[in-house]
């Protein structure tokens, strides 16, 4: 190929098509992480989050508004920046084996959508500190109907690969997924460049400014007890048992199920079989959603 500037900037379309049909051949399950994610559009480096204490309620109006003042102020998620960049020889080019590199930028394209499952996990994973200052997962401090602060957990312990059972069912979930700047795949190919006058090198890749982060801690339970009926039942009851501050009722429904791809089978037992394995009547069958997530580790 001729190094022209017109030609280079073709070979970044053909590249940047690549790109777009990798990044869209997930289909859905590109989009994992917006079932039990708020995507939020990001506009600063740091982004704080006025997370109202409970979930909100309309209460009897007799005599002045009650106002819930929205709390979380210091509560805040800072984007971080990635990149993925492929250096494509000067020679590579000359001698027409671009073509090789398309597939590169293919993948290119299906790891940049598959990101922000990965992100989502990795809040998951870490169990940081949401706004009321404790564990995503661990004990949370509420007040009782007598007027007393008391602790409740979202945690079911246990010792094996985590699982997750969610209320998807509001406009919050239980993840945020920030987005200050959308993956762009883009090229530095001026052969006048200081770049690519001293390496002898075209450069192609793709860079984002996201981050993700605890949400609502109340709309999630993990478990790492083997996946069964009971363990199921347990965290399906201590999901829909957490309450408010002053013991009013959240109306938490188990929506959804999260397990690793090695929980698939005895998750598939729990939801969707008719009977359990004695002949019985499964009583589970159909009562959350099944979301795998091949993101999520399987060993502890």
């Amino acid at each position: 190929m001729d190094l022209t500037s017109a030609n280079l900037q073709a070979l970044f379309r053909a590249y940047n098509t690549a790109f777009q049909r990798g990044f869209g051949s997930l289909g859905t399950d590109g989009a994992l992480f917006e079932q039990f994610c708020t995507t939020v559009p990001s506009t600063t480096a740091v982004e704080v989050y006025p997370f109202l204490k409970s979930l909100p309620r309309l209460r009897e109006w007799i005599g002045d508004r009650v106002v819930h003042c929205l709390e979380g102020g210091e509560f805040s998620i800072k984007n971080r920046k990635f990149e993925l960049t492929e250096g494509i020889s000067r020679d590579a080019i000359d001698d027409d084996t671009y073509g090789l590199y398309a597939p590169v930028f293919q993948e290119f394209g299906r790891s940049s959508r598959e990101h922000p499952n990965e992100l989502a996990v990795e809040t998951l994973i870490n169990n940081p500190k949401c706004y009321d200052g404790a564990a995503l997962f661990g004990n949370h401090v509420v007040i009782n109907d007598k007027g007393k602060e008391v602790q409740v957990s979202n945690d079911m312990g246990g010792a094996g690969a985590a699982w997750y059972v969610m209320d998807l069912t509001r406009v919050i979930k239980p993840v945020v997924f920030q987005k200050r700047r959308d993956y762009h795949f883009r090229a530095l190919t001026d052969l006048n460049s200081d770049s690519v006058f001293n390496t002898d090198k075209f450069k192609f890749g793709v860079d984002a400014r996201v981050s993700a982060g605890p949400g609502l801690w109340q709309l999630i339970v993990r478990s790492k007890e083997p996946f069964n009926a009971e363990t199921y039942a347990a965290a399906r009851a201590r999901l829909q048992e957490l309450k408010g501050d002053h013991g009013r009722p959240l109306a938490l429904r188990h929506s959804h199920t999260m397990v690793p791809n090695g929980h698939e089978g005895a998750a598939l037992r729990v939801l969707n079989n008719a009977q359990a394995a004695n002949g019985a009547t499964n009583e589970w069958a159909g009562t959350s959603k099944l979301i795998l997530n091949p993101w999520l580790p399987s060993a502890a």
